[in-house]
């Protein structure tokens, strides 16, 4: 129990880690209203995340009172998969994260310099950098970073939250879409049949 309690309680590391995962928002530009729902899910799971993580860790604490008996670690507390792999869940979200800042910078790079910097109306669809592969770099960014800590520290919040989180960004993703062939008709099309939505090759 001494090791448990000096993992949590630590409220450094709980603004530390969330200041860090949702400092990601800054590189995602939010040029309508709807965007601001699918960040603040986002940001939810990262404070989920981070409390969890190195603050109280709630779930255990719930679900343990609710069948009288301590859960071991990795099943909604601690390293999810420290019983098959040690820590390799967090060198997984490590890579994910490392993965994910580079879809989001390369995206944000490339849109803000070839579309967001133009002046109304002379935007161009971008196809350079990630572009070339994917045609929305930052929402994978962002679900690939959310991944990962579900993958280092699942607990039932993040549980609930990453479908949710999934559900509004292909959602978000899709109305973008929309404006986008509003605004640049069959070149955009023609994107949209030659790249993915999310994952080169796949989807």
């Amino acid at each position: 129990m001494e090791t448990l309690e000096s993992h949590f309680y630590n409220w450094f590391g709980v603004l530390l880690f969330t200041i860090l995962y949702s400092g990601v928002l800054l590189f995602i530009p939010f040029y309508k209203k709807m965007d601001k729902k699918p960040a603040g899910t986002y940001l939810a799971f990262v404070i989920a995340f981070a409390i969890e993580m190195h603050g109280i860790p709630f779930s255990m604490y719930i679900i343990s009172w609710i069948i009288g008996k301590n859960l071991p670690e990795g099943i909604l507390w601690g390293h999810t998969l420290v019983s098959k792999i040690g820590l390799g869940g967090m060198y997984i979200n490590i890579a994910c994260a490392v993965l994910a800042l580079f879809l989001i910078l390369n995206g944000w790079y490339n849109i803000y310099k070839k579309y967001w910097s133009k002046e109304k109306g002379t935007g161009t669809v971008v196809k350079s950098g990630v572009y070339k592969y994917i045609r929305h770099p930052q929402y994978t960014g962002l679900l690939l970073l959310s991944l990962g800590m579900l993958i280092e520290w699942a607990t039932l919040p993040l549980l609930i939250l990453y479908p949710v989180i999934v559900a509004m960004y292909v959602r978000l993703a899709k109305r973008e879409e929309e404006d986008m062939l509003k605004e640049f008709g069959e070149e955009y099309r023609e994107y949209m049949r030659t790249t993915k939505m999310f994952i080169p090759f796949l989807v």
